[in-house]
């Protein structure tokens, strides 16, 4: 299982320019109102999207919501159709936004 990851941690990888897929599963008014330039996929979508991020099974997928709760579904999701490295940003956007602001 893919260890998750927080919000430190993934502003290094970006800070770094690492290599990741990088998904928000929030709601497009939260997207709206503040976002990390990921892509926007919200959870009720996910299962959708599948054929579409198939081509990334083995890469690293990193996906946050607000807080932590619908982009943990949306890993176990992924985990299911057999993604193998899937991350869950803890805390979410709420924590990013406490810990570096907007």
């Amino acid at each position: 299982m893919s260890e998750d990851i927080t919000v430190t941690e993934l502003k290094q990888k970006m800070d770094n320019g690492d290599s990741f897929i990088f998904l928000d599963v929030r709601e497009p008014f939260e997207y709206e109102e503040f976002n990390l330039n990921a892509r926007l996929i919200p959870l009720g979508n996910i299962e959708a999207s599948i054929a579409d991020l198939e081509q990334y099974k083995d890469d690293e997928i990193i996906i946050h919501c607000r807080s932590g709760a619908r982009s943990g579904t949306a890993k176990m999701i992924l985990l299911q159709h057999g993604f193998t490295n899937v991350r869950n940003v803890l805390g979410g956007v709420l924590d990013w936004v406490n810990t570096f602001g907007k």
